[in-house]
């Protein structure tokens, strides 16, 4: 039997949800000035401030992380280490007088800007290995003060604007490594707008009324508006990633249509029904308010259970993304009402040629007879949706969780062009070179053997010249021995050092070695190391590996220890973290889901089945990622031209992501389902409704929540992709195969167990009634006026 509310219950949210909507309404105008006065208030704020965002890969413990701690301590100018400013001729080398002199300009005004520490020609001795075998593509080396959590965009376009002078000149510039990264960021707005205008479609349908239409179009635009302005400013106090914005894009235009969907659509049932209006509003809020503020309190929870990764860019994506959807169900809580009760009426206005549902058409024959086709049939129902769910998700095992590839970014941005000319004409391992970092105690000498023999040779060269036996050493081969001399004669040439570069350049995986940096003290160097395979390639993290494992313990001993840091070793650090703690984070996050479905919907069953098949969803939609990405399946369409593996961080967040919308879809039926059990008692009966009555409201709801992640795909950047398409293949699976079909079918079989909630749980668990009126005052049946 079902747990019968008592003459003493009290429905917390709801009630309080029912008088907030009832003040709002009340007080509509007074609501809105508020919400327009902060919103405009944190959006000049931001405008003001100007964004600042950090890809800190940042993990204490990790081997990228100690050989950044050590150089910061020891030698801190080689940090961050270069990042390429690469010069390219479409007509002759750029060892032509014209284009030479170009290049030299451009370095010498690179030089004179702040944000430079250092810089190396191509055209220079020491920058001889940056110029291209055909004399036409070059870097200049430059050495920032700031590294990549600090350099800011206005920083990084002003360092890339010294280049003018070779610009001018005729030369390509492009700007590789985190520099260009800062700058390349491809546009969101188009996306932005074919998301809404898909919304307005589906929502013209769903209402028929241009006002209704634009009721959640408008909340959603404001509270992102709000929500993505105070991502804005935190990111001036914490260090917040530069997808996040985007990210938080794409759920709050989600999310935020949907919630004003759920709320306008009882709001004008119950008008339909004679309620007055600001109290067809306070109900609204009480009953699909009160799902909404459940709902959209599950996806927050879910995203700050991220937290517990204590992976840094991983938290601060999931706070900036549930600072999003908190706004959003602030603004349908409490600027939806206060708009609603200003409109009245108006609402109906500007009937569409499409639509038109009627507000009492709660039961669409379409879904009617659905819902009893699936419930006579439950066992077949159930099987397809698993079956089509387990092969979807299939391809999940051969997931390899990578880095982003900035090989795959639009090709008119500054660091696609550099990553294309380096490929071409150095190689692919140069667009993501590792930073060797290596403790030296006692400190680094130079190899006075070496170079007491060296001179003894230049001594008796000399003397054989003298004598006529030996010609004059040519230009070539007498600066060829001063680099060698000056070489030795610095502590870059300890023995150990040399040793360590050797054995890491004769790995089957290493192209180059750069020569070492020493810090004054000789207690600390640096050197990178250019590997013969893309930074996003399988084969570079086995070198990486492979290096950490086996090369450099071999080269250690004698007060040598070396750690391989850099970006490209930090992201496959950062993949090894999220490997590991991806498990207890699933586990944490299904259980803290476990116990808020436990108290909503006051049943044991029904928390545990919604938590099997939203893991089923959530595999399924990450399978199809990896079909996609790595598999190359349809990877044209999506405009990519070659596959790359998942972004370290895009399955953890997108578990967090869907498996909170996912509850949403959850909340919205079993609620509706569970209020009819509570009426008549009849399991196969209120399943069959509840479906029937929710499932046009959920599909347009998942709809537009599809359509406004799909946008996404069109996005320039791969990772931005990545999360379209995984969020809009998830929500149209959940929305369709889970909620229309698994789960109607599962509470179908399972009968009256699915109510089962043992007499002492009920005691010690609170009731917050979603969905229900109970707790309510009668209300008084009126004309609208």
């Amino acid at each position: 039997m079902p747990a019968q509310p008592g003459s003493g219950t009290i429905y917390a949210m709801s009630v309080w949800l029912y008088g907030v909507g009832l003040r709002c309404a009340r007080h509509s105008r007074v609501v809105i000035a508020v919400w327009l006065v902060l919103v405009l208030a944190v959006f000049l704020a931001a405008r003001v401030a100007g964004e600042q965002t950090s890809d800190d890969l940042t993990l204490p413990g990790t081997d990228s992380t100690a050989a950044t701690d050590l150089l910061d301590e020891r030698l801190p100018e080689q940090a961050n280490g270069t990042v390429p400013i690469v010069f390219h001729s479409a007509e002759g080398k750029l060892t032509d007088s014209k284009n030479s002199h170009a290049v030299d300009s451009a370095v010498s005004a690179l030089r004179d800007e702040h944000e430079v520490r250092s810089v190396v020609s191509p055209l220079s001795d020491k920058g001889a290995g940056a110029l291209s075998a055909d004399e036409r593509t070059g870097f200049a080396s430059v050495n920032l003060r700031a590294g990549p959590s600090a350099l800011t965009e206005d920083e990084a376009d002003a360092v890339i604007a010294a280049a003018a002078p070779a610009r001018e000149a005729g030369l390509q510039v492009s700007a590789g490594g985190y520099l260009g990264q800062k700058v390349s960021k491809p546009s969101t707005h188009s996306s932005e707008a074919i998301g809404i205008a898909a919304a307005v479609i589906v929502l013209s349908f769903a209402f028929g009324t241009l006002v209704a239409m634009s009721l959640p179009l408008a909340t959603a635009v404001l509270g992102l508006l709000a929500s993505l302005s105070i991502i804005t400013l935190l990111g001036h106090v914490v260090e917040v990633p530069s997808i996040a914005a985007t990210l938080g894009t794409m759920i709050g235009l989600g999310v935020g249509i949907d919630y004003a969907l759920f709320i306008v659509t009882r709001y004008r049932t119950r008008v339909a029904e004679g309620l007055e209006r600001d109290e067809a509003i306070a109900r609204s809020c009480a009953t699909s308010g009160s799902a909404v503020v459940f709902a959209g309190g599950t996806v927050v929870i879910a995203l700050c259970s991220l937290a517990l990764a204590k992976i840094p860019i991983v938290t601060m994506l999931g706070f900036s993304a549930a600072i999003v959807v908190l706004i959003a169900v602030a603004a349908a809580s409490t600027l939806l009402p206060a708009i609603l009760s200003l409109l009245g009426s108006r609402i109906e206005r500007g009937r569409l040629p499409v639509g038109g549902h009627g507000a009492k058409d709660e039961r669409p024959h379409g879904w009617a007879r659905w819902a009893d086709a699936v419930a006579a049939r439950p066992w077949p129902a159930l099987l397809v949706a698993i079956a089509v769910l387990i092969v979807l998700a299939l391809p999940v095992r051969d997931m390899r969780l990578g880095q982003q590839d900035v090989g795959q970014l639009p090709k008119d941005t500054t660091a696609r062009v550099a990553y294309d000319r380096l490929d071409d004409a150095f190689g692919p391992g140069q667009n993501g070179p590792f930073l060797v970092a290596v403790s030296l105690d006692p400190p680094a000498h130079s190899d006075q053997k070496k170079l007491n023999s060296l001179e003894a040779n230049q001594q008796q060269q000399e003397q054989a010249v003298e004598l006529g036996e030996a010609p004059p050493p040519t230009a070539a081969q007498q600066n060829k021995a001063e680099q060698q001399e000056k070489f030795l004669k610095s502590s870059a040439s300890d023995p150990r050092l040399v040793k360590l570069e050797k054995q890491i350049g004769n790995d089957r995986g290493v192209e180059s070695t750069s020569e070492a940096a020493v810090s004054d003290n000789g207690r600390a160097a640096a050197f990178t190391v250019v590997a013969t395979t893309a930074p996003s390639a399988a084969a570079t993290e086995a070198t990486v590996r492979r290096m950490r494992d086996h090369v450099i313990p071999a080269a250690e001993g004698n007060g040598v220890s070396a750690d391989v840091g850099g970006t490209t070793a930090s992201y496959i650090d950062l993949a090894d973290r999220i490997s590991e703690r991806l498990p207890a984070v699933i586990a944490i996050i299904v259980a803290l889901s476990f116990v808020l479905l436990l108290v909503a919907f006051r049943s044991v069953v029904i928390p545990i089945t919604a938590a099997l098949m939203n893991l089923l969803s959530v595999a399924a939609a990450s399978g199809v990622l990896v079909a996609v990405f790595e598999k190359g399946w349809g990877l044209s369409v999506i405009g990519l031209d070659h596959t790359i593996p998942i972004v370290s961080f895009v399955p953890l967040l997108m578990f967090a992501v869907l498996f909170g919308l996912s509850m949403d879809y959850q909340v919205f039926l079993v609620s509706r389902i569970g209020e009819i059990w509570r009426e008549r008692t009849d399991n196969r009966y209120a399943v069959v409704h509840g479906l029937a009555t929710s499932a046009r409201v959920i599909t347009s709801a998942a709809l537009i929540m599809v359509t406004v992640f799909a946008s996404f795909i069109l996005n320039g950047d791969p990772t931005v992709k990545q999360f379209g398409v995984g969020l809009a293949v998830a929500i149209a699976v959940d929305a369709t195969i889970v909620r229309c079909l698994l789960v109607p079918a599962a509470m179908v079989l399972l009968g009256r167990a699915n109510w089962w909630f043992p007499a002492w749980l009920g005691r010690a668990v609170p009731r917050v009634g979603l969905e229900t009126e109970e707790a309510l005052p009668e209300p008084a049946m009126v004309v609208e006026r």
